[in-house]
């Protein structure tokens, strides 16, 4: 089930979210990890605008701004600082849950889940549980492989890591498996990824 958050100031309306995002098979959170954001524009404090550029620091989490505010600029700035759609409100429910699932199913590429783990590719990252941990470029490209195939060898890993293994050998990936063994652990996925004594790693 899609996690999906609301930003928005306006308790009707961010009710009136709720309910459709229910409704149609999705769950509403209050905080990260989700797999979307539904933002207003006009919030207090911090414009949606302000919010939206700091995300994209760190996460690469689809946004739809969902405002009132309806100039050419507006739609352009939402896109200039990271925004992936601009819908103006009062919004048409079939359209915003169209555009939804059009841009969770383009995300979905970029997300791999295997018995609950999850390995977000772009964001860099691994989320079990509803925890979340950081990975190096390294560790990604690890457990992407062990997700893709019921056994990876060394000698796999060590190609689609380096490329040239004869300049690699089994201790770097040993140090490697070990790094991202214990940051799995950190979110609660103890015990993901096995030794096959001989021939590799699965998970």
């Amino acid at each position: 089930m899609k996690r999906i958050r609301i930003i928005e100031d306006d308790a009707v309306i961010r009710s009136e979210l709720t309910t459709l995002l229910l409704t149609n098979g999705y769950m509403t959170v209050d905080d990260d990890p989700c797999d979307m954001i539904l933002m207003d524009v006009n919030l207090p404090g911090e414009s949606g605008f302000t919010l939206c550029r700091k995300l994209r620091q760190t996460s690469d989490t689809p946004v739809i701004f969902l405002t009132a505010r309806d100039t050419p600029e507006d739609e352009l700035l939402a896109f200039g600082v990271g925004g992936d759609d601009f819908i103006r409100k009062p919004y048409n429910s079939a359209v915003l849950l169209a555009r939804i699932a059009r841009i969770l199913k383009t995300a979905a590429s970029d997300m791999v889940t295997v018995r609950g783990l999850t390995l977000d590719l772009p964001g860099m990252r691994a989320v079990f549980g509803g925890s979340t941990v950081e990975l190096t470029k390294n560790e990604v490209r690890i457990l992407w492989c062990l997700m893709q195939k019921d056994i990876c060898t060394r000698e796999e890993l060590i190609e689609d890591l380096w490329t040239n293994g004869m300049y690699i050998d089994g201790n770097t990936l040993y140090v490697n498996i070990g790094r991202l063994r214990e940051k799995l652990g950190q979110i609660g996925a103890t015990d993901f990824i096995r030794t096959v004594r001989g021939v590799g790693y699965r998970l």
